[in-house]
């Protein structure tokens, strides 16, 4: 793949299929340079150890489809600013679902894979996309963007899609040219509660009811639950969560996407910044949820059972998750994609961003048309949905937001 031409102004750009080859360190004082005296990243999947795990690993890589071309710049030697980038020739693992448009321009003629995705694999959880050490600015998203339209147009690609970006980042590629489409996700949000109790407190009647006989049944499912941090999560714990992965995702989706050695790898790289909460019956585990706890936000990510016993998913994934958000003084939590179910339960519609660079000026505007009408839906999701939130009326979390 070549590789985009030095932008002026002593700036450099390179392209690198390992983000080994960019140092630890320089890589996350552009990604999260919050953790520079010790605290934890804002974003735990832009983290130089997240994506390298994915690649040690071989879940990125390889054959899977996600070939890295990190871009990183540099002002007179100094990393300056980096983004997590792959050549994509599927788009399965992504969330924001583009197979519609896939086969329209392959029908046309054309070649839509490979195609450029800035995002973390996997992962549809919102975060900077342009990683930039000085904040985001024009002049700084412009290098990114600009590098990332080039490598774009030299390699004649069809696309370029950054998704689960923030909010900012959207509107400065609004303002560059990028097409911006928008979606839905669930998220909970702390307004200083207490305790769970106090949360209930704020919930209409029914809702309340509903979640307390939720909990009695799914805790009565005959053996204990274990939330496990730190030094606190054994080998032994993931040999028993890599099964439950496998299941869930024979029954999804087909093949899972993470391998098993992308758990040894976070084991030991990540384990500070994990939440594994795990079933325990009759002396083995039978069912557990994966988490990554962020500067702020409880980042709920996989779950997976070998026994299926009543309402135990939404215990473990959504009230025990809330539990410990409000036990720990965090102030969201995300629970991943899709999730109608999850508003009846405390979570609130929030507004998700992606942009998306057309290389073909026809593609383009047919897909312009499209995101007009979509995005336009999208609000009126929105609004329906936060109107019917489990909240007492007048209660200021059943608001619409957006993520990040």
């Amino acid at each position: 793949m070549s590789v985009p031409t030095p932008n002026p102004n002593r700036l450099t750009v390179s392209v690198h299929r390992r983000i080994s080859d960019i140092p630890e360190a320089e890589w996350d004082a552009c990604a999260c340079p919050e953790t520079k005296n010790g605290g934890r990243p804002n974003d735990p999947f832009t983290t130089h150890r997240f994506l390298n795990a994915l690649e040690k690993s071989g879940s990125v890589g390889g054959n899977s489809g996600w070939d890295p071309v990190h871009i990183a710049v540099r002002d007179e030697g100094k990393l300056t600013a980096v983004m997590p980038l792959y050549a994509k020739h599927h788009s399965q693992g992504e969330f924001v679902f583009d197979h519609g448009w896939a086969n329209a321009f392959e029908q046309a003629g054309g070649d839509y894979y490979p195609k450029l995705q800035a995002t973390v694999p996997f992962t549809p959880a919102t975060g900077r996309r342009f990683l930039m050490c000085s904040g985001l600015g024009s002049a700084s998203f412009g290098t990114l963007a600009s590098s990332a339209v080039e490598l774009l147009s030299q390699n004649q690609l069809s696309s370029l899609h950054v998704t689960f970006c923030t909010e900012d980042e959207a509107e400065f590629g609004r303002k560059a040219g990028f097409l911006h489409r928008t979606g839905e996700q669930f998220h909970w949000m702390n307004d200083d509660y207490s305790s769970f109790s106090d949360f209930l407190k704020q919930l209409s009647s029914r809702k309340r009811k509903n979640i307390r006989h939720e909990r009695g049944r799914a805790n009565d499912f005959g053996g204990s639950v274990s939330l496990l941090t730190g030094t606190e999560i054994k080998p032994e714990h993931w040999d028993a969560f890599w099964e439950f992965y496998q299941n869930t995702g024979l029954r999804k989706w087909g093949t899972p996407y993470l391998t098993r050695r992308f758990f040894e790898e976070i084991h030991d790289s990540m384990r500070r910044d994990i939440l594994l909460i795990m079933c325990e019956r009759n002396g083995r585990y039978i069912a557990g949820a994966l988490n990554f706890i962020g500067n702020g936000t409880l980042f709920g990510r996989y779950w997976g059972c070998i026994e299926q016993h009543s309402c135990l998913h939404f215990e473990i994934c959504y009230y025990r998750a809330i539990e410990y958000a409000i036990e720990n003084g965090l102030s969201r939590v995300e629970a991943g994609a899709q999730g109608p179910h999850k508003l009846a339960r405390g979570y609130m519609p929030v507004k998700i961003h992606s942009l998306h660079w057309i290389a073909n000026a026809a593609f383009r505007r047919a897909v312009l048309e499209y995101l007009e009408v979509e995005n336009q839906e999208i609000d009126r999701v929105l609004d329906f949905l936060s109107n019917r939130g489990p909240f007492r009326k007048g209660n200021n979390n059943a608001k619409t937001g957006s993520a990040h």
